[in-house]
């Protein structure tokens, strides 16, 4: 009589596997026996907080503005206009802003890039003068003590006062706009640039002696990079001033830009337009500044942690 045998699974492939295949099985599966289970991956929570912290102090000083603003239109008798009622004339003004009935008749947008045009013009030749002889200055000490008193004779002055020159000599009042943010507008970038270049370690143009580097390698290859955070915060400050002082100098002498529609409208007693007038300025101002932040920020390199 023949008897029947069972065999597990496991057996059967124990029977039909060689002995060493066998062994590391089993030693895989003790492996994963032993392996710690995975945790999940816990997702973070929302900051809540985080972000009233970055949305709620903004609104609640526009609101403390606008709550200002109404206390003085009230106290004012209807001589501020409201909120309201300059926020409708808004509408109204940009609803058409590049709208043109003549020379002296044009809307807030055309108004605005007359005067971002006059403020490039004025600003890029400052900085192609302004930073070259920043570098010069810092550079050399000659330099330094020869120019310094004019600096600190010149950079003072109000920005008006050379309207008058730039009137004289260019004889248009564009070109002596331009005269007024080019002459307004240097002093920042000659200034920060040389300061810059004066606080390079002393021991990075020791090596460029050893090296025997030639004056454009140190000026391309240590002094740049070095003064470049110097110079992109001349160049923010530079900005800044040449959007102000368009607005002043565009008031005296007329034509079409922000300053001349400012006071064209009060020559017609319409404050409301006046008011956001203010707040185009503002804003225009402000995102000016925004993109050379962004532009400083991209020409920042952090230190890489190891």
């Amino acid at each position: 009589m023949v008897s029947a045998v069972f065999h597990s699974p496991l057996e059967a492939v124990a029977a039909e596997t060689p002995a060493r295949e066998l062994k590391s099985v089993a030693k895989t599966a003790a492996n994963d026996a032993a392996a710690p289970a995975t945790p999940a991956v816990r997702k973070m929570p929302f900051d809540w907080r985080g972000l009233w912290l970055r949305v709620l102090p903004p609104i609640a000083g526009l609101g403390l503005l606008v709550v200002l603003w109404e206390i003085v239109s009230i106290s004012t008798s209807g001589s501020i206009p409201t909120p309201r009622d300059t926020f409708a004339q808004a509408v109204d003004v940009f609803s058409n802003p590049f709208y043109s009935n003549g020379p002296n008749d044009q809307g807030v947008g055309w108004n605005v890039l007359s005067s971002l045009q006059r403020v490039a013009l004025g600003f890029g030749l400052a900085a192609l003068v302004g930073i070259p002889a920043g570098f010069a200055i810092g550079r050399f000490n000659f330099l330094s003590r020869m120019f310094n008193p004019l600096i600190s004779l010149l950079r003072p002055v109000s920005p008006l006062a050379w309207l008058p020159i730039g009137l004289l000599v260019f004889k248009g009042a564009n070109p002596a706009a331009i005269w007024t943010i080019f002459i307004c507008s240097i002093w920042p970038m000659i200034i920060n640039t040389a300061v810059g270049v004066q606080r390079v370690p002393q021991d990075y143009m020791n090596v460029a002696r050893v090296l025997n580097l030639s004056e454009w390698k140190i000026v391309s290859k240590i002094l740049f990079p070095a003064v470049l955070p110097y110079m992109l915060t001349g160049v923010r400050l530079a900005v800044g001033t040449a959007w102000l002082v368009i607005v002043a100098a565009e008031m005296l002498t007329g034509g079409v830009g922000i300053g001349f529609w400012v006071w064209d409208e009060w020559n017609n007693l319409n404050v409301k337009n006046i008011i956001i007038a203010i707040f185009v300025i503002g804003i225009v101002g402000l995102l000016l500044e925004f993109a050379l932040i962004k532009l400083a920020s991209a020409f920042t390199f952090e230190e890489v942690k190891s």
